[in-house]
């Protein structure tokens, strides 16, 4: 006979078992979205997006943000700033320094490459026979997974 404790234990191995697959999926599908779309640089695409997330930021918490270096990323800023989706403005607080932000232009690369993402996923949420429930769903774990807990 099983007892609670089996219950719960059970319960906890399979909320880590199916976490773990979530990760991996997840990741599978950032790998998939990236390759179908090979006219976009990934490395542009996620330094717009840590701006799109993170708002206006130094290099420095961009860089740290992404796990590479100063070097890298300042590399990265810069060819973005040069085709127009990004911009360094002055720091409020800091004279020394400059906050990258999203130009108007680099919003709309960034809606596009989103837009066609989407488009993908829901081709194959579609073709799978999932209801948009069951993707709203995924949607709000995804979300609740992301959501830092509160200190």
């Amino acid at each position: 006979m099983e007892t609670l404790v089996d219950v719960v234990n059970q319960f906890a191995d399979r909320v880590e078992e199916l976490s773990n697959e979530l990760v991996v999926l997840s990741a599978r599908l950032v790998r998939e979205v990236r390759r179908r779309h090979r006219d976009d640089a990934p490395a542009a695409i996620r330094v717009m997006s840590l701006v799109d997330e993170l708002g206006p930021s130094t290099v420095s918490v961009l860089a740290e943000a992404d796990r590479c270096s100063q070097p890298t990323m300042t590399g990265l800023v810069n060819g973005l700033g040069d085709k127009g989706w990004l911009e360094r403005l002055p720091h409020p607080d800091d004279a020394r320094s400059s906050l990258v932000s999203m130009t108007t232009r680099g919003r709309a690369a960034l809606d596009d490459v989103r837009r066609r993402n989407a488009a993908m996923v829901a081709e194959r949420v579609t073709a799978a026979g999932r209801t948009p429930e069951e993707l709203a769903t995924a949607v709000a774990v995804l979300s609740d997974v992301l959501t830092p807990a509160p200190q």
